[in-house]
Order: structure tokens, then C-alpha cells, then sequence
């Protein structure tokens, strides 16, 4: 498993961020993991729509450094 930790803000309030975690199954790098992450976010932004995405990182679940 792997870990897409991704900071979302919301359109009516662009000051309003959180951060969201959407794991799944990766065999390969985080550093890959980095660059095939955009069809997850965009599916989790479609779901999300008030919702954009502004960074993202990915880690292993339960890891205590966060790149965001």
C-alpha cells in the first residue's frame, strides 16, 4: 500500500485547506508514485467537486514524515 497525502482547498474559499490521504495498492517508488498519482486525484476531485487540488506527496501509511 501506498499513501497519497493530497492538500485540497476549497474553490468558494481558497483559504479554507485540508489534507486528505487516499491510499492504495503500489508496487513501485514513491518517487513514482509521485507521477502516476494524478488519475487518483482527478477521481477523487471529480467525486470532490467544490474541492482543488493544490499539492500532494505520497508516503507509506502510517509514516510520521509528511513532504506537504
Amino acid at each position: 500500500m501506498i499513501e497519497i497525502i493530497l492538500t485540497v482547498c476549497a474553490i468558494a474559499n481558497p483559504a479554507n485547506c485540508e489534507e486528505k490521504e487516499l491510499q492504495f495498492a503500489w508496487e513501485g517508488s514513491l518517487r513514482q508514485c509521485m507521477m502516476a498519482a494524478q488519475p487518483y486525484i482527478a477521481e477523487w476531485i471529480g467525486q470532490h467537486p467544490a474541492w482543488r487540488a493544490m499539492k500532494w506527496s505520497c508516503d507509506y501509511p502510517g509514516s510520521k514524515k509528511r513532504k506537504i
